[in-house]
């Protein structure tokens, strides 16, 4: 088996705990990792070791930061095959796409690091003897906590954004997948950001949020998980005049127009389901089809969901890995179920793989009514619903139906199609013709339950920042 980290807290860039909560191979649920829990102590350290570090990093020259950033990048590029297969370990996916993810951290760190040069003010022109100067300031120290179904990626999201902008950040990462943070965070002590401007915690989620928040110290909460989870936090936020970054969760339409080829448009979105099996905030879910394409988008669709090959990641033929935990399995034969007692038929999958581990394929459902439960409620797994449309407008109502926002997509070939999507669909990341919600230099985040704020892009490096009006009277000569 591939090496796994010997898993510590680290604060004040010292490495410190007890191990304890085990940490799973969803694979073959076999035990590869055990997880120290911060206690109120650490907590209390990692505070104020937060509060020196901030004070030394802001103080740092943006240069400085930047060739900081860009050290920790290249150093988990040196890594990245460890990295890859501890991830895989401990989420399930296959080691490419580990891979990938580690790189994409990487790509989004370098970008970061460059844009915090960038934080520029501006002077506004005014009457002789007066300067009016805008400034942009790091916010202060950031409360971060993030999910388990990307552990490097998710975690660099909010780590980047806030050391770009000269900001301390105490991380909350996933206990359930720890290894990516782990890595991430040693990379940067390693490139030697100074210590206590970078802790890192595990836990029990709500202890630790329901403590750090309310600190003083605190002057931003960075959230990607639940809706639920996330309006929690953002009332605990509110409630101390915290500004807050949520990206929660979605339902993410994909809708198919007739002027395009169903058959490469569904195995784009098969592929594109697969991934991470599903288990993405932003993956592909419910197709909306124009009629007149349906039935060969559904049948090719299912036919190569049929193909997709699930198994250990950490092979070499495997293209999709198990789910990352029993929870996600439970919710998919709840979902699958309800959907086939209204009459959804099962075109590819629909039943667990096994009995050890967590695999379950690649499910495809057609003629999925509206009041089904996994078009009403976010599936985080591989279960791509399809649908009948008869005209844009419809589908583009669908689409908006739902209190969720974050990512939606589109395959078309019509310049007058392009302009209704790009209008009337109510979402944070539109994509047509692909299915990349985002990378490095684009803002992402969602509208309406899915959340406010915005990661990457130079957007989401201002939410890291406060602006400050100087205005300056001039002494007469």
């Amino acid at each position: 088996m591939a090496a796994y980290p010997e898993l510590k807290l680290c604060i004040a860039g010292e490495w410190r705990g007890r191990s304890g909560q085990p940490v799973y191979n969803p694979f073959d649920d076999g035990v590869i990792g055990e997880l120290p829990h911060a206690t109120r102590q650490d907590l209390d350290d990692a505070l104020e070791a937060a509060e020196a570090g901030h004070r030394a990093w802001r103080r740092t020259a943006p240069a400085k930061r930047a060739q900081i950033m860009q050290r920790a990048a290249q150093l988990l590029r040196e890594r990245a095959d460890t990295i890859a297969e501890a991830i895989t370990l401990e989420q399930g996916k296959p080691l490419g796409q580990a891979k990938i993810e580690v790189l994409r951290a990487c790509d989004i760190i370098d970008w970061d690091a460059e844009e915090g040069r960038r934080a520029y003010g501006r002077v506004i022109p005014s009457e002789p003897g007066m300067r009016h100067i805008v400034l942009r300031e790091p916010i202060g120290i950031v409360a971060g906590f993030s999910p388990w179904n990307f552990p490097i990626s998710s975690p660099t999201r909010k780590v980047a954004g806030a050391l770009a902008a000269g900001c301390a950040i105490i991380l909350k990462a996933s206990e359930e997948t720890p290894a990516g943070a782990y890595f991430l965070v040693q990379a940067f002590i390693d490139a030697g950001v100074p210590k206590g401007a970078l802790s890192l915690l595990f836990g029990v989620p709500g202890e630790i949020s329901e403590y750090l928040i309310p600190q003083p110290g605190i002057r931003l909460v960075t959230f990607t998980g639940s809706v639920p989870v996330g309006k929690k936090l953002a009332s605990l936020a509110g409630a101390y005049m915290k500004p807050a970054i949520m990206e929660l969760g979605g339902h993410a339409p994909v809708i198919v127009c007739g002027d395009v080829d169903p058959v490469s448009t569904a195995a784009t979105s098969a592929l594109g389901k697969s991934r991470n099996a599903g288990q993405v905030c932003v993956s592909p879910t419910r197709f909306f089809v124009d009629d007149a394409i349906h039935d060969r988008f559904a049948s090719a669709f299912g036919e190569k969901a049929a193909g997709v090959k699930i198994g250990n990641g950490l092979a070499a033929d495997t293209q999709m890995g198990p789910l990352a935990n029993p929870r996600r399995v439970e919710a998919m034969e709840r979902l699958i179920a309800d959907a086939v007692s209204r009459g959804a038929k099962v075109l590819a999958g629909g039943a667990r793989v096994g009995n050890q581990g967590n695999l379950f394929p690649l499910t495809v459902l057609s003629d999925v009514p509206d009041d089904a439960l996994a078009m009403q409620e976010e599936p985080f797994g591989p279960l791509a619903l399809i649908s009948r449309t008869q005209s844009i407008g419809q589908a583009i109502e669908k689409a908006n139906s739902l209190p969720f926002g974050l990512a939606a997509y589109a395959f078309t070939n019509s310049a007058p199609n392009v302009e209704a999507l790009s209008d009337g669909v109510e979402v944070g990341n539109l994509s047509i013709n692909h299915l990349t919600a985002s990378i490095a230099e684009t803002p992402f985040g969602g509208v309406k339950d899915s959340g406010y704020g915005r990661e990457g892009g130079s957007e989401g490096l201002a939410c890291y920042t406060v602006t400050k009006n100087v205005s300056h009277l001039v002494a007469a000569a």
